[in-house]
């Protein structure tokens, strides 16, 4: 039922899509914008305590507990095991913001700094490690380690809706249920379209730059049928062989990369920048994992912030449950480590490399990439 129901409500989306583009696009930014005004605290506040709440777990007595019991064992080494997890967390994301959201918050920035300016450079950065550091894979950590336990240890199907029967009591296989794992279908669907288009476009930019082929919607649907057939093949193919060889391929193509830009680039800088930016995350994080800003009714936050929050979110379910997969018979400080810390330095890394060339180009070779 919830499988019909899901597909039933997603074609009904993309024909009111294509059929009603503006009144579908306006409809959406108005609801968009109402759950960022009215929910936007509520959104920052539950993201920081699911990220006390994992630190807590892996420090704790508990984090000695083992995911599948105590004689599990793992199926992938600690190297296979985060390649897929960097693969799966965040993949075509890194790529496309690496240098957009930092230039993007130089000429826009938070905390009504003066764009262009030093401090404006600063925030950027330290907004960027912030947007895709700890928080967001403190998202995906809470319902992968969630839905590892119930399969691996109590014996359940790891639904969605099994996670919070807790909560709900007798209601967990009643309508309720169905609802939720309706819409788990339903947001993992809008994050990964969501994803999807802005690979497409970036990459369709890019071969339309470097080849001179024509920029527009038939060349983003090439590229969005060739994805296709890859995850598809890799599906197919099985966990063991087309997903474990896409991600290690996938997190040494992406390494080749940050290391050309880094050697090419300029090097100093970039050094610089990464251990600015993350002294400066560090000390703020607090304040930005609650800021708001209800006295000068900026938007700032709930156009980026709330938004990377919902749009992780959306991912969770679909990212975690593949991360449960990943992970039996890691133990939860294991789990907590290589789900957040690990790959949440792995990201500072890239974005010092690829944020910091966009800035130095930016700020001092006269360079306009906006």
């Amino acid at each position: 039922m919830v499988f019909r129901i899901s597909i039933a409500l997603l074609v009904v989306l993309v024909v009111l899509g294509v059929l009603l583009p503006e009144t579908f696009y306006d409809v959406s930014a108005a609801a968009l914008a109402g759950v960022i005004a009215y929910g936007g605290w509520l959104f920052l506040l539950i993201v920081a305590l699911i990220v006390a709440f994992l630190l807590y777990l892996a420090f704790a007595r508990y984090g000695a507990l083992r995911i599948g019991g105590e004689d599990a064992e793992p199926e992938f080494s600690s190297a296979t095991w985060l390649a897929m997890l960097f693969a799966a967390g965040m993949g075509i994301g890194l790529v496309f913001w690496g240098a957009a959201e930092p230039v993007s918050h130089l000429a826009a920035p938070p905390e009504a700094l003066a764009p262009g300016s030093i401090d404006a450079a600063r925030a950027s950065m330290r907004y960027v490690f912030f947007h895709w550091g700890l928080h967001p894979w403190a998202i995906y950590a809470l319902v992968g380690l969630a839905i590892a336990w119930f399969r691996y240890n109590l014996g359940k199907n790891g639904q969605i809706s099994e996670l919070l029967q807790p909560l709900i009591g007798r209601f967990a296989s009643g309508w309720l249920a169905a609802a939720i794992d309706i819409i788990a279908v339903l947001a993992t669907a809008v994050g990964v379209a969501t994803t999807l288009g802005f690979g497409a476009a970036q990459i369709s930019a890019g071969l339309s730059r470097s080849f001179g082929l024509p920029q527009g919607f038939g060349l983003q649907l090439t590229v969005i049928a060739i994805a296709f057939v890859l995850y598809m093949a890799s599906s197919v193919s099985g966990l063991h062989r087309g997903i474990k060889w896409l991600s290690s391929t996938n997190l040494v193509i992406a390494t080749l990369l940050a290391l050309a830009v880094f050697v090419i680039g300029p090097t100093r800088f970039i050094l610089d920048t990464f251990t600015t930016t993350l002294g400066g995350y560090i000390n703020s994080l607090p304040d930005m994992s609650l800021r708001m800003a209800p006295y000068s009714g900026a938007s700032w936050v709930g156009d980026w912030t709330v938004f990377f929050w919902a749009w992780w979110i959306a991912w969770a379910p679909f990212v975690g449950a593949f991360i449960a997969r990943v992970s039996y018979g890691r133990t939860v400080r294991e789990f907590v480590v290589g789900v957040v810390l690990l790959p949440s330095l792995v990201g500072f890394m890239w974005f010092a490399v690829f944020g910091g060339a966009a800035l130095h180009a930016e700020i001092f070779e006269g360079t306009d990439l906006g």
